[in-house]
């Protein structure tokens, strides 16, 4: 599961806290509970209204604040680890090296764009203008000693997922990439999108099948399915279709 998604989760006893109905309405009462069986069987909706809900209704800096000190002191279940020491170490290295060679890097996430720009420097090396992801709205207003400040609301302004990468690209980048990396079905258009440009481009998938060292999933290659990063049997025949060499 995404860390903004547990992010959510941890953050939903504190929202029912001043908002009593949301207590006994799933799935915020399934997470209230404790259980983890029934929180690891939510399903893609429900995880869904649990972020919009839970990311929705705060000002910016208060966001910030909040998300920053969660990443500080959060950690994995399994490994007992911030989740910021949890990157994929080949692609730290493959970031690096092209860094290294004059190529500038960015992250395109499905998830919160706010979200993972708290720690994208500090973590990937890539500063948070060069973080393109989903997006939600704000809206601006007035303290009551006049000082302007933005609220997020629950309007999502972009989906960065499937053909909302490619699109995400042009809007806030506005150049195709020479490289792009992706490892479920909803970096497709976005690798489709990479290799129609002029000149040499690279695409690469990452298929996940370390269950020891990481996690594997799929359920390409008879792999565990999954609710998040999904990978296809279909993709992988599509990308063992298109390599190279």
């Amino acid at each position: 599961m995404y860390s903004q998604l547990m992010y959510c989760i941890d953050r939903v006893p504190l929202l029912t806290r001043d908002r009593e109905l949301l207590k006994h309405v799933p799935p915020f009462s399934d997470v209230l509970s404790g259980n983890r069986e029934a929180i690891d069987k939510l399903s893609q909706l429900d995880l869904e209204l649990i972020a919009v809900t839970t990311l929705s209704g705060m000002t910016v800096d208060n966001f910030t604040a909040e998300a920053k000190k969660w990443l500080a002191t959060a950690k994995d279940r399994r490994w007992n680890r911030p989740y910021t020491d949890l990157t994929y170490q080949p692609m730290q290295e493959v970031v690096s090296y092209l860094r290294a060679n004059g190529y500038k890097t960015y992250i395109v996430t499905g998830g919160d764009e706010d979200f993972v720009r708290q720690d994208s420097e500090r973590v990937y090396g890539i500063p948070p203008p060069q973080v393109v992801g989903s997006a939600g709205g704000t809206k601006f207003g007035y303290d009551k000693n006049g000082e302007p400040f933005l609220t997020k609301d629950w309007r999502l302004l972009v989906n960065d997922n499937n053909a909302g990468k490619p699109e995400s690209i042009h809007l806030m980048i506005g150049q195709r990439p020479y490289a792009a990396f992706g490892n479920s079905t909803g970096d497709r258009q976005m690798l489709e999108y990479t290799g129609t440009g002029a000149r040499a481009r690279l695409m690469m998938l990452v298929l996940h099948d370390d269950a020891q060292r990481e996690y594997a999933y799929g359920p390409a290659q008879g792999l565990p399915d999954t609710k998040v990063g999904t990978f296809t049997p279909e993709l992988y025949d599509e990308a063992r279709r298109r390599t190279i060499g």
